[in-house]
């Protein structure tokens, strides 16, 4: 026996004994530490429209920015719907200032920061003739009812010097039918912007434009130059604003793009920012798009979420889509994209959920699912509003409280996701269940595991489910740490034995569960796993 331990049987013993080590660490050990450094895996995300966060300290000074048909709106007035203008090709509300800019939004970060947010994104702030300004005039130029690029180098620097990083929205499928570029096309066959866009008779309104909105001509991307223009050059859009301090691009309709040109423009942010991101308003299944892109808004999973919370989807098949579309899509970029349940085109949560134990419901899975939660402006006050332009109205500055209950839950939520690793960089593993929407998310570490268990029917639920962590050690109690379901006094918490755990939820009850080891005298069941 000992001649096999000498010369090339050592070797080998050695060998083996590495082998089986490696077999029993992780393979994925570091790689969250990785995913910790780089700041788009599970940020949180405050969202704005720059018109309507902020009141302006200059409204009087800038009111002829403001010339009819445009309308300046008092702060506390609340958009409505106006009649379609034929003149201006689009609807009257769209024309309808509240008169927010860039520096009274800059004095407002302070605000978002409290909140806990990590990431602050901007819809549009170039130059624009609407109030959404996603019909661009100029995408070099912020519109001067915001202020100016050196009003948004200072936000930027005053993000930086909070903590926070700044997304810019690039709305690089079309402009506005009253840019100059366009005009100029459309008047001049020989003029140098003619192939910028797709022009002909076979059109209506004589130019291709976007779902029919006459106001919106496309862009002709297939144009070298255009290209060039948005993202290619050294001078570009895209990069010349991460220069000024921007972090990272959301790109409207961004299925609309393709993945070839999605892929050369992320590139280009990459190569001018290193650790940028790139996100894409695409509303189909994420699936083969992360691989042109950095991430998505995940409208995929927030289908599943409300489908979940509404009953129309049942509770362990909605746990079962958010692991195959995990598994399509890869974990890495599901980390980077953004868990939207409102935003400024859609219904605002309070109006979508008016019930509140779905809201909540709907909100913890937001915050505990893969992905990075995205938090529109005015959520953390519970403001309401339908459909666009409902959904659009001035922050209600007059509601801001510490004391304020949606700020208490909305600031509990960051603070959990902040205080588990394994919810901001940890991997998904279905649970299985019969009756739950159950998930695992999971990091290198054991007792980093947070179970999340989700009962959004209208009846209580007692279910026996599996947890196959192989490194959750028997008897090791699963302690609620979400808080939003009260134990009966005198209850005992939950345990996992042999990967089973019998939990008790009621109608609409979530809890969020994490291993704490028992004290047993100074003895450690986790001292030799990871």
């Amino acid at each position: 026996m000992r001649s096999l331990l000498t010369g090339r049987g050592a070797a080998c013993a050695a060998a083996l004994r590495v082998s089986l080590l490696a077999a029993a660490v992780p393979a994925a050990a570091g790689v969250y530490e990785d995913r910790e450094r780089d700041w788009r895996n599970g940020a949180v995300v405050y969202q704005i429209i720059v018109d309507r966060f902020a009141p302006s300290a200059r409204l009087d000074a800038k009111r002829a920015l403001y010339p009819p048909p445009k309308v300046l709106r008092e702060w506390h007035e609340v958009p409505a719907p106006g009649p379609y203008l034929e003149s201006e090709k689009l609807s009257a509300h769209e024309l309808h200032f509240w008169g927010g800019d860039l520096p009274s939004a800059t004095a407002k970060l302070e605000h978002v920061r409290r909140i806990g947010a990590d990431v602050l994104y901007l819809n549009p702030i170039h130059l624009a003739y609407t109030n959404h300004k996603y019909d661009a005039f100029d995408f070099q130029a912020i519109s001067p009812e915001y202020g100016t690029r050196d009003d948004f180098r200072r936000l930027a620097a005053e993000a930086r010097r909070l903590g926070l990083k700044v997304v810019l929205d690039g709305v690089f499928n079309h402009m506005g039918r009253n840019a100059p570029v366009f005009r100029d096309a459309m008047a001049d066959p020989k003029s140098r912007w003619r192939d910028w866009f797709v022009i002909g008779p076979r059109y209506a309104g004589g130019a291709r434009v976007w779902t029919g909105f006459q106001n919106l001509p496309e862009l002709n991307l297939e144009n070298p130059a255009v290209r060039h223009h948005l993202y290619a050059g050294a001078d570009s859009v895209v990069r010349s604003y991460l220069r000024d301090g921007a972090d990272g691009w959301r790109l409207d309709t961004a299925f609309e793009l393709g993945p070839r040109f999605l892929g050369e423009l992320t590139r280009a942010a990459h190569a001018q920012k290193p650790g940028s991101l790139v996100v894409g308003e695409i509303v189909n299944y994420p699936g083969d798009w992360l691989k042109s892109i950095d991430a998505v808004m995940n409208f995929t999973l927030r289908q599943i979420i409300l489908g979940a919370v509404s009953g129309e989807l049942a509770p362990p098949v909605a746990a079962r889509m958010t692991e195959r579309m995990v598994r399509d899509a890869g974990i890495e970029p599901m980390l980077k994209s953004w868990t939207v349940i409102d935003n400024h085109d859609i219904p605002r949560i309070a109006t979508q959920l008016p019930d509140p134990a779905q809201r909540r419901l709907a909100q913890a899975l937001q915050f505990t699912l893969p992905g990075a939660p995205n938090l529109y402006y005015g959520v953390e006050v519970g403001m309401e509003g339908g459909a666009d332009p409902a959904n659009r109205g001035p922050m209600r500055w007059d509601l801001v409280s510490d004391t304020h209950p949606e700020t208490v839950w909305v600031r509990h939520l960051v603070a959990l996701r902040k205080a588990h690793r394994a919810l901001r960089v940890g991997d998904f593993r279905l649970v299985e269940s019969g009756r739950l929407l159950a998930f695992e998310r999971h990091t290198d570490r054991a007792l980093d595991t947070v179970v999340v268990v989700a009962n959004p029917t209208d009846a209580p639920v007692r279910d026996r489910i599996l947890v196959a962590n192989w490194a959750l050690m028997d008897d090791t109690p699963m302690v609620d740490v979400l808080g939003l379901v009260p134990d009966p006094p005198g209850t005992a918490p939950a345990t996992i034995g042999s990967g089973f755990i019998t939990v008790e939820l009621p109608a609409r009850g979530v809890r969020v569960l994490k291993p704490v080891p028992r004290e047993l005298g100074g003895y450690d069941r986790y001292k030799r796993v990871p």
